[in-house]
């Protein structure tokens, strides 16, 4: 066991029982609803986007990657209010072309799609004293990392 990722047996913990937290939450919409060519991985341009959270309350990033490609972006988010999470993704897709923001899926569900990122950044660590390039430095590390699903071939 000392030699998987995480150095523990088993591949999973014992969770809660009862039901996920994620059907608590209020106008959720599940994934079934999303387009089929956002399923599927065939077309570019449907992305997910999830909020990783710290020991610190006041530290949070923005995760943000796509689909087909596995392209990630990384944004430095204040709080973790819904109007700030709007404006940092609007100021991101503004920047693309059309056919590269087709949907957009906020991740509400208990797996852990951020989990290779906290190699990096575990949650013990304090956004304060990284600066803006160490966190550029992660994302195009994490980006240029060959991946089994792509053929062993990066990202970008």
């Amino acid at each position: 066991h000392r030699y998987l990722r995480r150095a523990k047996s088993r591949r999973g913990r014992l969770g809660k029982r009862g039901g996920s937290p994620a059907s608590f939450m209020k106008h959720r919409r599940p994934l079934t609803e999303r387009p089929a060519a956002a399923s599927d991985r065939r077309q570019a341009g449907h992305w997910e986007a999830d909020l990783m959270l710290f020991r610190q309350s006041s530290d949070i990033l923005l995760i943000v990657h796509e689909r087909t490609s596995r392209l990630t972006k990384i944004i430095r988010q204040p709080n973790r209010s819904a109007a700030t999470t709007r404006d940092s993704l609007a100021r991101l897709f503004d920047a693309m072309p059309a056919n590269l923001r087709r949907t957009l899926t906020i991740d509400n569900g208990t797996e852990n799609a951020i989990g290779r990122l906290r190699r990096f950044l575990p949650r013990r660590t304090k956004l304060d004293e990284l600066d803006h390039g160490a966190i550029e430095k992660i994302n195009r590390t994490y980006n240029e990392t060959p991946r089994k699903c792509l053929g062993y071939r990066a990202c970008c």
